[in-house]
């Protein structure tokens, strides 16, 4: 068994980079995967013996994995890692100072509303990816974006948008929608009252276009929403904050000021992508929800689950009748606090779970119903092809405990599950990479994943069976990576 602190590597700063390192593979690639992984997490938690308090709040640090399946000189994967040098990182390395975010404070409650509301919000952006045009595009919470050169990853420069769209929270999990050519995305701004602006990005544009807006008295969370082909679903959960909060003294971080009030309910608001009109705001029992899976609409009676409570307003003048909308839940928003950093290995072992559950969404009546689809799991991905559409395959990351986890693939048609995993291995986020000839639904390809392995003390890249999950090939980093968040795979890259 790993030991606790095989555990607490994930959570140990990483100081050194590598460019394009060549990694050994043991396996066999597929000649088709040609294109790049991109990941980025926190790798910094301590400056001048300072440590973080929270696992969201280390600096961030890229990391790419290059792919040439046939090479003749056997150079079939190539390793980059690098730390963003964001305004952030300069100031904590050059003068031992660590700026208080997600939830590590900074010493003064009015400089923190200050922060939040008058532009002055950090930069380490820490959460996730995106292509825009030949940019890097690294995001995190707040609307600020740094730009990386897609194979270097050396830090280009703040990233800017051709536009005005403002917020004080941006939704860092943007969605790429294939057949639209376009990204969606999510804005909160704080005031009275607050809104939640939804924006559109088209391919090769840095120009967002607002589609629309919905109004809140108290602005919920927002970590990730759904997406279907004519519509964007909002999942408010009523873990919630208001303005006036920031100005508060006694509250450390950001989110230190957000309570969770289960009596609210959550709301599942569907806009039209089109009009930006809401179709519908449909109620059910409180949950607390980070990532959302899939979203697709199709024609009513094919749902067989239990209804629960319900209610709407809008109305649905046509085609389709259900909106379904796949995601992680969990009881209530004790994740957040389980994982600060004193507390985290014990989240992992005996904190709730997240559920993975399927709730169909009536356009017309307002009913809502749920079932259970997988228990024990978090991070999950489909394919990029199978996004706002009916699709199959999902894939996620299985709960943790202090031996490891697993990775699990769920069919969300038949109810039927794979697994891999191995004693002392941690893996993260799985991305499914469909193989070039397989059509969808299709499961032919491979799941690309990054696994701590603590009892080597480093961790492996994962290339894994798209149907069995079983292994095809591991590529050992020269370093143990720290607990990440997300990342995409590029194949233009």
């Amino acid at each position: 068994m790993a030991t606790e602190a095989g555990f607490d590597l994930g959570f140990q700063t990483l100081d050194s980079e590598v460019r394009d390192r060549q990694l050994p593979v043991e396996g066999d690639l597929p000649a088709w995967l040609t294109g790049s992984l991109v990941r980025n997490g926190p790798a910094k938690f301590e400056v001048d013996g300072e440590r973080v308090g929270h696992w969201f709040d280390g600096l961030a640090m890229l990391h790419r994995f290059a792919f040439d399946g046939d090479a003749s000189d056997g150079g079939r994967v190539r390793y980059t890692n690098r730390f963003l040098r964001s305004s952030t990182y300069r100031r904590a390395i050059e003068e031992g100072v660590l700026d208080g975010q997600f939830a590590t404070g900074d010493g003064g409650y009015l400089q923190r509303v200050r922060q939040l509301l008058f532009g002055e919000p950090t930069d380490n952006c820490n959460v996730h990816v995106l292509g825009v045009g030949d940019d890097l595009v690294a995001m995190t919470e707040v609307p600020r974006y740094l730009a990386a050169d897609p194979e270097t990853l050396a830090t280009r420069g703040e990233f800017h948008f051709s536009d005005d769209l403002g917020g004080h929270i941006n939704c860092a999990h943007v969605v790429p929608d294939p057949y639209r050519g376009e990204t969606v995305g999510l804005l909160t701004t704080f005031g009275r009252p607050s809104e939640y602006t939804l924006y559109r990005l088209p391919d090769g544009s840095r120009t967002r276009e607002r589609i629309g807006s919905v109004e809140a008295d108290a602005p919920a969370y927002l970590h990730s929403f759904a997406l279907t082909a004519q519509y964007v679903v909002l999942t408010e959960h009523p873990f919630v904050t208001t303005p006036a909060s920031f100005l508060l003294p006694g509250r450390e971080g950001f989110v230190d000021h957000y309570d969770w009030e289960p009596e609210r309910g959550t709301t599942f608001h569907v806009l039209d992508r089109e009009t930006g009109e809401r179709v519908a705001a449909v109620e059910t029992d409180a949950f607390f929800v980070f990532h959302q899976v899939n979203a697709f609409e199709r024609s009513a009676g094919r749902n067989t689950a239990t209804s629960g409570t319900a209610g709407a307003t809008g109305e649905h003048a046509g085609d389709p009748d259900e909106v379904v909308v796949d995601l992680v839940t969990y009881p209530d928003a004790d994740v957040v606090d389980g994982l600060y950093l004193a507390d985290a290995a014990d989240w992992f072992e005996s904190g709730a779970d997240g559920h993975l559950q399927r709730f169909t969404l009536g356009l017309r009546d307002g009913t809502v119903s749920s079932e259970s689809l997988y228990r024990g799991c978090e991070l999950p991905r489909v394919a990029p092809a199978d996004r706002t559409r009916e699709y199959r395959y999902a894939y996620a990351q299985g709960a943790a405990e202090r031996d490891g986890n697993h990775v699990a693939k769920v069919d969300v048609e038949t109810g039927e599950t794979w697994r891999w995993a191995e004693s002392g291995c941690f893996a993260e986020e799985p991305v499914f990479v469909r193989a070039p000839d397989a059509e969808r639904p299709s499961d032919a390809g491979v799941v690309l994943v990054t696994v701590l392995n603590t009892d080597e003390e480093r961790t492996d890249l994962l290339v894994l069976d798209g149907k069995t999950l079983d292994e095809r090939a591991r590529a050992p980093l020269p370093h143990a990576v720290p607990f990440g968040f997300h990342g995409r795979y590029f194949p233009e890259w």
